[in-house]
């Protein structure tokens, strides 16, 4: 794969939300706040009691489409990163991973950047969807993502 097929493989939104990096983190790292953010219309609900403290989590997550999907946790930064890889229960991901990255800008401002990477995505019944997971997809997220952290 060439450098600029690999770049085309990675979609990235970011900005800066006011409230303060623990607040948004508690949004992202419990699956079941996820859907209330969710800004590529995908996911549906996910169960209490899930809330990811660490690398090798694995957390579940029902689809609009009603499939649930196991997330593998691959990286983790209580308040600052989170990162996890989708697959089907009990398989193996087939490659695309998730990511937040939180920057804490001051007591009530955070930089938040949402990454997709597709770059190891090997899977061809999934190229149409990761193809549509683009920059505009990822920043509705954010801003769904800023509007419930930014609220009293």
């Amino acid at each position: 794969m060439s450098q600029s097929e690999e770049s085309d493989r990675v979609a990235t939104a970011g900005r800066e939300i006011a409230a303060g990096a623990d607040r948004i983190f508690e949004l992202i790292a419990d699956p079941a706040q996820q859907p209330s953010w969710d800004g590529n219309d995908n996911l549906a609900s996910a169960e209490a009691g899930q809330r990811v403290r660490g690398v090798g989590d694995v957390f579940r997550m029902t689809l609009t489409k009603g499939t649930v999907r196991e997330n593998h946790v691959v990286e983790f930064e209580e308040g600052r990163r989170i990162a996890w890889l989708p697959s089907e229960p009990g398989g193996q991901p087939p490659g695309h991973l998730w990511r937040w990255e939180l920057e804490p800008l001051g007591e009530n401002l955070t930089r938040v950047t949402h990454t997709y990477d597709w770059t190891n995505l090997r899977d061809e019944k999934r190229m149409q969807r990761a193809r549509a997971t683009t920059a505009d997809k990822l920043m509705a997220s954010v801003d769904r993502l800023a509007a419930l952290a930014e609220k009293d």
